[in-house]
């Protein structure tokens, strides 16, 4: 007999939901992806793309973890001389 404890339920997320969560732009999100950085989505239908709850929570778990360790590279600061508009006086 199989126990209700014992059964994992899995969950998952649609796309308006994975934006309140994750707060990152589509594309970024779907470059990610692309890259094996973030968890994949999988369609539930033909027009039905879903991403699993517990991964979303694992990746952003591992992303504070690497954050508070300073593993996170940071993008450099734009170098403000080469700029077109606005250019800086010296």
């Amino acid at each position: 007999m199989i126990h209700p404890q014992s059964v994992l339920r899995k969950q998952t997320i649609r796309r308006h939901q994975l934006r309140e969560i994750v707060p990152l732009a589509d594309t970024t999100i779907y470059d990610m992806e692309q890259r094996g950085e973030f968890p994949q989505r999988f369609y539930l239908t033909a027009r039905c793309v879903v991403w699993d709850l517990a991964e979303v929570e694992a990746w952003l778990e591992q992303r504070r973890e690497a954050s508070r360790a300073k593993n996170v590279r940071r993008a450099p600061s734009p170098d403000v001389n080469l700029r077109k508009f606005r250019p800086v006086r010296g």
